[in-house]
């Protein structure tokens, strides 16, 4: 049986009627995503796009102090869900949970300093038959190239846009980012231990060019315990 909820150090997450349920990978996005903004404290707006649980809209409440967070989704349970999490928090005077479709650029009045997105990246060869979970992990409910040219279009001149997804795609995704004119910044490669291989990758991108870092993040050690820098980097999240 799925767990009916996970306990962060400031909020809870509840997800039995989201499609997207709690994972590793939206907690490695909030607890990596857009650090060099820990020095801003002048008021800065965040995206979530598919925020399902809210899980990455709650954690980046909690990293920056001065950032209002807007989280979108297209599934109505996943919304009433992400406002109740939302709601139960003492964040979420910053944090507005809406239903937008990420593919209707128009519907978007601002831009933002930093876009996060856990997206769908599933082919339509593992369709499972569960319309809500498809929908929210599968690339025909928002490809790629539409991700990265609305994204590009609603960052400020110095946001950020930081994604993961799986390691295989970066290539293909990092050169839909330059044709959009976004570049990267900051790489990580994610394997579960170290004789896995590299199986998820946090992207960012910046609007500017300038120079680039890659890193590598191992989850569990030999004992498959958490490794000590997956420990370090979520450190301020988990109980």
């Amino acid at each position: 049986m799925a767990t009916p909820d996970f306990r962060f150090k400031q909020f809870t997450i509840r997800h039995d009627r989201s499609a997207m349920k709690v994972g590793t990978d939206g907690v490695l996005l909030g607890a990596w995503a857009g650090s060099i903004l820990n020095t801003i404290s002048t008021p800065f707006k965040i995206l979530d796009v598919g925020t399902g649980t809210g899980l990455i809209a709650l954690m980046m409440a909690q990293r920056f102090p001065a950032a209002n967070i807007v989280g979108i989704d297209i599934d109505e349970a996943s919304l009433e869900q992400a406002k109740e999490n939302v709601e139960s928090t003492p964040l979420k005077a910053r944090i507005s949970i809406e239903k937008q479709d990420f593919s209707d650029i128009n519907s978007f009045s601002n831009q933002f300093d930093l876009i996060v997105s856990n997206p769908p990246f599933y082919t339509e060869d593992t369709l499972g038959g569960n319309p809500a979970r498809d929908k929210a992990r599968h690339t025909t409910s928002l490809p790629f190239e539409t991700l990265v040219e609305n994204a590009a279009k609603l960052l400020t001149e110095e946001g950020l846009f930081c994604v993961i997804i799986p390691h295989q795609s970066a290539s293909n995704f990092i050169s839909i980012c330059v044709a959009n004119k976004l570049y990267l910044t900051r790489r990580l490669n994610i394997r579960s231990t170290e004789r896995k291989p590299f199986n998820r990758v946090l992207l960012e991108f910046s609007m500017k060019i300038l120079p680039s870092e890659t890193n590598t993040l191992t989850l569990y050690d030999a004992n498959n315990n958490h490794s000590p820098e997956y420990a370090q980097l979520t450190q301020d999240f988990y109980l």
